[in-house]
């Protein structure tokens, strides 16, 4: 590995905490797009994502997009260079619409590994094409970044000091390729795999790290979270900001701004812009005593399937074309982002305590069973009390589907990441408490990427062989980068 570049993944944690915390509106001064003419809004993001692997010629760490493009005949890798078209064609597309006298939107959502991937290929086409939706100032109304996990780990079992480690790691990246004024402007989150944890201290220190890392909204599954009471979320709820409470096992309470994503099948919601036309049928609806518009929030793989890669870019511009034919007068259903969104209630005066509160699912159930007086030990044992009733019960969180287990199964893979995880913190966290510097040391940062590494989803949703022996070698390398002299 020591012959290999290290992707920019630490280094910066003080000043880029500085810099992303600052107050007030980021997409208002850009926005042109006016709260009181518009009836309903839809907001479409597209994720995209490819695992690094330690799979080079002579083993180094490569993405898999690279892998595909070196390997045709397996599998479907002949759909490599369509996927690489898929991860530059919005470069092409937006400005194409605006030329055209439309006013699109989009919000994107690439993970770290892709980022680096691209980087390591060389593909200097990529790259532009994404430094043009990132910083050129004429695509700034029309694009919003989600910020999201470096390397696509999956929340709910993710060790829970590597939370921040990966927002951070994110954060690092996207500001050493596009700048710290693109990266102030990120305030969205996107979970991977949409998977958001459920245990009482995970989510806590998730919500906790996203506010500290200076995001104010989270993209959320609608049948990952319910109301205070255990309902599901009411219809008028999907289309509206929600207030994500996350409570710790302790009593302390912290909250995020949450955006609901609809239930459905992704890639034809999002690759048919059904969103668009789902929110022509909305009407506006009070929120603390303001009409404001309902937003219609969706995410879909930007690459994957023949809906994305061949539906997407027709269904997108026939949308925006439509919208622009039919004009933005009084009454419109227009494209919003998500940042945009929330900063025009704002502006419009729309009390933050109007959102409606929400909590991650099950909670309810938990909280009932601990009591009054919440204490690490009484939520430990509240747990073990309702799974024994009810095998059912889960706190290992909520994904796109609950048809996919991220933890059954997989002990050969969530063991070693737990060590891995261990080590790391016991080795470094009293060398960074003595010397924050030591972050930018490229001991430092060889050992944090194979812990970053360790945690893609990608070694446990296909299953077991090829994958989890990926991960076994990143846990091996992962190790003798921590033997330290």
């Amino acid at each position: 590995m020591s012959q290999q570049a290290l992707p920019p993944i630490a280094g910066r944690e003080a000043e880029l905490l500085v810099l992303v915390q600052p107050p007030g509106a980021v997409a208002l001064p850009r926005t042109n797009l006016k709260l009181e003419s518009i009836r309903s809004g839809f907001a479409c993001a597209l994720h995209m994502h490819q695992p690094t692997i330690p799979a080079g010629a002579g083993g180094e760490l490569i993405s898999h997009l690279q892998y595909m493009l070196e390997h045709p005949g397996e599998g479907d890798n002949h759909n490599a260079e369509p996927f690489a078209h898929c991860y530059r064609r919005l470069a092409e597309i937006l400005p194409q619409l605006i030329a055209e006298g439309c006013n699109p939107r989009i919000m994107l959502d690439y993970s770290g590994n892709l980022l680096w991937g691209v980087e390591q290929m060389g593909r200097a086409d990529i790259l532009e094409a994404l430094r043009c939706l990132a910083t050129d100032p004429s695509l700034q109304p029309h694009v919003e970044w989600l910020g999201t996990f470096w390397s696509h780990a999956v929340a709910p079992s993710t060790p829970i000091p590597d939370l921040k480690l990966q927002i951070q790691a994110w954060q690092h990246h996207f500001a050493a390729l596009f700048g710290t004024e693109a990266l102030q402007r990120v305030k969205g989150f996107s979970l991977p795999e949409m998977a958001l944890p459920n245990h009482p201290d995970t989510l806590f220190a998730l919500v906790q790290a996203l506010r500290e890392c200076g995001y104010r909204w989270l993209l959320v599954q609608e049948h990952s979270v319910e109301n205070r009471d255990g309902s599901a979320l009411r219809q008028e709820q999907l289309f509206i900001p929600n207030r994500l409470v996350a409570r710790s096992s302790s009593g302390e309470e912290v909250a995020i701004t949450a955006l609901i994503k609809t239930q459905g099948s992704d890639t034809k919601l999002v690759g048919q812009m059904q969103p668009y036309y789902q929110a022509l049928g909305l009407e506006r609806q009070l929120l603390g005593g303001i009409a404001i518009p309902p937003l219609v929030s969706q995410i879909a793989d930007g690459e994957n399937g023949g809906v994305m890669m061949n539906e997407f870019p027709p269904a997108f511009l026939q949308a925006h074309q439509r919208i622009a034919r039919e004009g933005a007068g009084d009454g419109a259903t227009v494209a919003i982002n998500g940042t945009e969104y929330l900063d025009l209630l704002d502006a419009a005066g729309v009390p933050g305590d109007a959102f409606p509160t929400i909590q991650a699912v099950g909670q309810h159930r938990l909280w009932q069973q601990v009591g009054v007086a919440p204490t690490p030990a009484a939520v430990e044992a509240a747990i073990a009390k309702l799974q024994a009733n009810d095998p059912s019960f889960s706190m290992a969180g909520a994904s796109w589907t609950n048809d996919l287990s991220w933890v059954e199964g997989y002990a050969n893979v969530l063991e070693p990441m737990q060590q891995l995880s261990a080590r790391f913190h016991q080795t470094f966290d009293p060398l960074v408490a003595q010397d924050p510097a030591i972050t930018q040391s490229p001991a430092y940062q060889e050992a944090l990427l194979h812990l970053l590494l360790l945690e893609t989803s990608c070694f446990r949703y296909w299953g077991q062989g090829i994958w989890t022996d990926y991960a076994r070698e990143i846990h091996r390398r992962g190790v003798a980068a921590l033997a330290l002299p």
